[in-house]
């Protein structure tokens, strides 16, 4: 194989077609845009969503819900989905996307209490409910608010 004769695939390379440039182009005078009107002027056509005038879709359909720009949105865990670390290990939330408790941390860890714990764990989260210190700790384990 020689660099002189590498060629294009058949058919994947096509001339550009070159617009309004003459009646013997078959696309001369108007260039494909008809005879006036806004789409045939330069700069013409409409914005997205313009229906000509008439109410459009986005208008007429009701507002829904209410999104918090300063809400945060946290990765939540059981105490009950703990008990797969050994005693006296620190679960970070690192150690949760490892272990696949978790698939993304988002704005921060949240620690719930439904469930049972039995090992001493040192959890290291953003928030913990009341009930999930409270079994973290008697439990024997420590909780640190990161």
């Amino acid at each position: 194989m020689k660099l002189h004769k590498l060629s294009p695939a058949p058919g994947s390379v096509k001339e550009s077609y070159r617009k309004g440039r003459g009646p013997g182009s078959g696309n001369g005078k108007t260039a494909g845009r008809g005879h006036k009107g806004q789409n045939a002027r330069s700069g013409g056509g409409v914005r997205i969503g313009f229906e000509g005038g008439q109410l459009p879709l986005y208008r007429k359909l009701p507002k829904r819900g209410f999104h918090n720009r300063f809400g945060k949105t946290y990765a939540t865990v059981n105490v009950e989905s703990l008990e797969c670390f050994e005693n006296g290990a620190v679960v970070t939330p690192e150690t949760l996307l490892e272990a696949g408790i978790i698939h993304e941390v988002y704005d921060g860890l949240k620690i719930l209490g439904r469930g049972p714990l039995t090992k001493n764990l040192t959890v290291k989260a953003s928030i913990f409910s009341a009930q999930a210190k409270e079994k973290i700790e008697a439990a024997g384990g420590k909780t640190e608010v990161i």
